[in-house]
């Protein structure tokens, strides 16, 4: 559709322990565990998910589903099955741009 919204998918913070940062975040929010490994986990809010990484995995930043993704260069399958690339907006933020058919 033309005149539909890009939306945000998830937002990505970094911390230094994904397993106690999943427990505190399910303890003090409502949320659920969309995926959990070693070095990143998805929680999924009712408007949006939270990324937890671990510094070095992946960057501290904010992902957003677009149907122009793919215009910005090849796009990495992820091990939840998303496929997605990274860029930078004009003040140096890192930016996740998903493939709407992946999420």
């Amino acid at each position: 559709m033309p005149n539909q919204l890009d939306s945000i998918h998830h937002i990505a913070i970094s911390v230094d322990d994904i397993a106690k940062a999943v427990d505190w975040y399910r303890k003090t929010f409502r949320c659920e565990i969309a995926y959990q490994d070693e070095t990143w986990a998805m929680l999924k809010f009712a408007n949006a998910s939270l990324a937890l990484v671990i510094p070095g995995q992946h960057p501290p930043h904010l992902g957003f589903v677009t149907p122009t993704a793919a215009d910005y260069g090849e796009l990495k399958t992820h091990r939840d099955g998303t496929r997605s690339l990274y860029i930078s907006d004009c003040s140096g933020n890192a930016v996740e741009l998903l493939d709407p058919d992946s999420v």
